[in-house]
């Protein structure tokens, strides 16, 4: 599917190039997560990216009937893959380059609420933290070596 439209050579039609994000908004999952883990860690992990990052937030839709929605985010988000390892690695180099961070430990499939989730990540230190997802926003070039050894979700 193009999502560009083209002249008859081929060449883009002027404004209509896909956008080109000097950012890079990235989610790195526990290659050991069931289905439903991966799509729940995901989903909480770029929840809050629009509170600590609102210039990730686009404008609200509407459809051609003017009903209302919310507005998403204005960039893709990439979902890659790693090994319990390449995960902490990833969360140290975050760190070290001080990009906008979320994770999601194994801790909080055992919780039902933020006020609990929030207690469980508390009670382990940084280092000891049994990671199976972190989220991270920052320029492409720092999120990409944030990456190194990760691979494409399938």
């Amino acid at each position: 599917m193009r999502n560009t439209q083209e002249t008859e050579s081929g060449a883009p039609v002027p404004g209509t190039a896909p956008a080109r994000f000097d950012t890079k908004v990235a989610v790195l999952l526990r290659d050991d997560l069931a289905t439903w883990q991966r799509l729940n860690v995901t989903a909480f992990l770029v929840s809050g990216l629009g509170t600590a990052a609102p210039e990730v937030i686009g404008e609200p839709y509407e459809d051609a009937d003017a009903t209302a929605y919310l507005p998403m985010l204005r960039q893709p988000v990439l979902v890659f893959e790693g090994a319990g390892e390449t995960v902490a690695a990833a969360h140290a180099r975050a760190l070290s380059r001080s990009l906008t961070t979320a994770v999601f430990t194994a801790d909080l499939f055992g919780t039902g609420n933020d006020r609990d989730n929030r207690a469980a990540v508390r009670a382990v230190g940084r280092d000891a933290l049994d990671l199976v997802g972190l989220a991270v926003y920052g320029p492409r070039n720092a999120v990409d070596k944030v990456l190194k050894g990760a691979r494409m979700h399938p």
